[in-house]
């Protein structure tokens, strides 16, 4: 029996990178899975290479509607919603607050808060009738910029910081009905983008910086990590039996720095 054998769940962010490799792993575990992203190419490749256990939903993350269209699929599929995973993400680029004028900050923070922590928040409103009925959960991507500076610049890090005081709130107003945890990778190569207000909708994290050597350079472990190495945890806390007294935790699986080197970003 797979870990996931009859779960309905909701991925955000699904169609490339982390998200993807999630949808990939949950769906062998035996999982039925909306993928919901804002790239309609992505998800009809994804449809076609993963096939009847994928239902997909185009959509913008930074709106409820949107995030209540993706879970009624899942709950139409399945007849309920056992988990939400929030993994829709933007990065900053490293662009630090001395090098960003004014305006490319402010309107920045906009769109990436907007994405990385209000389509959170948003997923997790749509959802949770659904997931209170099954008493289920929310699993939130979130990153080891979460607790240490230098996975970006203000930007990214303070949204990242923002996604644990969700994930503690949350798992505080939804106990017991509902349990809510994070996730926390490092580093990786993948088709990771920038907000657009600051000229980085184009640009992936694989184009701006060799990211790979990086990981193996200054990580711990000096591995090349992909985004299928970080998927174990959001089996782990997905599945019922084995995380069934998990809630408010934020597991950080990131290969951080060795002394005397930085952490990956």
């Amino acid at each position: 029996m797979a870990r996931l054998d009859n779960a309905s769940v909701v991925v955000t962010g699904a169609a490339s990178g982390l998200g993807r490799a999630v949808v990939d792993r949950f769906t062998a575990e035996g999982a039925s899975v909306v993928a919901f992203d804002r790239s309609q190419e992505k998800l009809d490749t994804l449809k076609a290479e993963i096939g009847e256990s994928v239902v997909t939903v185009v959509g913008d993350v930074t709106r409820y509607e949107d995030n209540l269209r993706a879970c009624e699929a899942a709950v139409d599929r399945r007849g309920k919603l056992d988990t939400f995973i929030g993994n829709a993400g933007l990065w900053d680029f490293n662009r630090s607050l001395a090098e960003s004028d004014p305006q490319s900050l402010a309107s920045g923070f906009d769109e990436l808060f907007a994405v990385n922590v209000k389509g959170y928040l948003l997923g997790a409103k749509a959802a949770l009738p659904a997931l209170t009925a099954s008493r289920g959960s929310i699993v939130f991507t979130l990153s080891n910029a979460s607790f240490y500076p230098r996975g970006g610049c203000p930007l990214y890090v303070a949204s990242k910081h923002a996604g644990v005081g969700l994930v503690r709130q949350l798992a505080y107003e939804l106990a017991p009905d509902v349990r809510v945890n994070a996730v926390a990778p490092g580093g990786m190569a993948t088709d990771l983008r920038g907000p657009g207000a600051m000229g980085l909708a184009d640009t992936s994290i694989e184009d701006a910086l060799p990211i790979r050597d990086v990981i193996r350079t200054f990580s711990a472990l000096q591995l090349d990590i992909r985004p299928e190495d970080y998927v174990g945890s959001y089996v782990l806390l997905a599945a019922r039996e084995e995380s069934a007294t998990a809630t408010g935790t934020v597991i950080d699986i990131s290969s951080v720095g060795t002394p005397g080197r930085s952490a990956a970003p």
